[in-house]
């Protein structure tokens, strides 16, 4: 099952490492004199895309120093991560990583680059519940309309993703395995594409991360039928997790967090940990991020390397059952 639910524990591990800025290193204490420059591995506008250009010009002012966001989309985001793990391990170039990272990870046929390995994990940042989606104008008013509909037509109905091996084609593949049905996986370049044909009823459904529907849904031209999460959403309180409506193995979230090259100094690390937590903290950042249906979640190294390990055990088994090939 996937699950992403951390010890309250690690809450005050967060709280009381804050208190730990008072003690870094010299080194740390000069770093950043110069730009940061922080990678993500998708298009502007995407959810990670938001929660990276909300904390930037935080950071930029309490560094005195420029924090650039560059959108380096491609391969699933591996270009992003190879480039960053190419990088001079400074801390001067980060990656703002998500589940996708651990998703490519996990595919069988050979990566740019060994996201488990290549890259130190150093915070976990936020996550954002994904949403099973249809047009406004379907037929199918609840989840089990959908199943009923999907279990008596077998490979009739069909879901969309943004490409090939991404999380929302993997999301689709368990939702296939854990439901009983067959959905046909239709692939998109992007998620933009694949959610217009999916309010025109071209494609019957798709999953995606709730902030770029969050409007779509309010305005009726989509519908949720579920939550991947451990709880309902607040503005759709009538909306069950897939969890809640039978449907197992959909516990997890769209996690975001921030990598830096194997070999970044420690102490510059942790002045980056510290400050990325910071800015997560500051009541104006959790605002916006709440109307943006993110939640912010700073966990430490340790706790975002076990999920990041935990999560690749579980797509890896997932791929294998569900015989998923990319090209």
């Amino acid at each position: 099952m996937f699950n992403t639910t951390l010890p309250k524990t690690t809450w005050y591990r967060w709280v009381a490492g804050l208190c730990l800025m008072a003690g870094l290193s010299v080194a740390s204490a000069a770093y950043p004199e110069r730009p940061v420059r922080i990678l993500i591995g998708f298009t502007p506008g995407t959810t990670g895309d938001v929660l990276l250009r909300l904390l930037a010009p935080k950071l930029g002012e309490r560094w005195g120093q420029p924090v650039v966001v560059e959108n380096r989309p491609g391969a699933g985001s591996s270009l992003a991560a190879e480039a960053v793990a190419k990088a001079p391990a400074d801390g001067y170039t980060l990656l703002m990583s998500t589940s996708a990272n651990v998703i490519n990870a996990s595919l069988p046929n050979p990566q740019r680059v060994d996201f488990v390995n290549d890259l130190v994990p150093l915070t976990l940042l936020a996550e954002n519940p994904v949403v099973l989606v249809t047009s406004g104008n379907s037929n199918a008013r609840q989840l089990a309309d959908l199943i009923s509909t999907a279990r008596s037509a077998p490979a009739r109905m069909s879901f969309a993703s943004s490409g090939n091996g991404t999380f929302t084609h993997l999301y689709g593949e368990l939702f296939n395995l854990s439901a009983g049905v067959k959905l046909i996986h239709v692939p998109y370049k992007g998620s933009t594409q694949a959610l217009s044909d999916v309010m025109s009823a071209t494609v019957d459904v798709a999953f995606s991360p709730v902030t770029p529907v969050l409007g779509l849904v309010r305005s009726g031209k989509l519908r949720a039928l579920g939550v991947i999460g451990r709880a309902r959403l607040p503005d759709w309180p009538e909306v069950p997790t897939l969890a809640q409506a039978g449907i197992a193995g959909f516990d997890s979230a769209l996690w975001f967090g921030l990598n830096a090259p194997v070999g970044t100094p420690p102490d510059v690390a942790q002045r980056i940990i510290m400050d990325f937590q910071w800015a997560l903290s500051q009541p104006d950042i959790q605002a916006q991020l709440v109307a943006k249906g993110i939640h912010a979640m700073p966990m430490g190294t340790g706790v975002f390397r076990e999920l990041i390990q935990r999560e690749q055990a579980q797509w890896v088994r997932l791929i294998r059952q569900a015989n998923i090939q990319v090209d």
